[in-house]
């Protein structure tokens, strides 16, 4: 009888392992491991601030502080 058990564990096994395989395969199939690899290079880059960055900065500090005017009476 023990064999009976046996063959039925393992068929529950992979009857599970069916059901489940769409979700195991995000964690642990090819997607995955090209995540884990592209986040590996990203924690390896640096940002690297250049004149450009700083002068678009400047200018949309400039823009913000500008002072607007609101048309509340329109007349034609």
């Amino acid at each position: 009888m023990g064999w009976l058990y046996i063959a039925l564990l393992a068929l529950a096994v992979a009857v599970f392992a069916a059901a489940e395989w769409p979700r195991l395969g995000v964690r642990f199939g090819l997607e995955a491991r090209r995540r884990r690899d592209r986040a590996r290079r990203k924690a390896n880059l640096k940002l690297l601030r250049t004149e450009t960055d700083e002068f678009a900065e400047s200018v949309q500090r400039d823009l913000a502080n500008l002072p607007t005017t609101e048309e509340t009476d329109r007349r034609f």
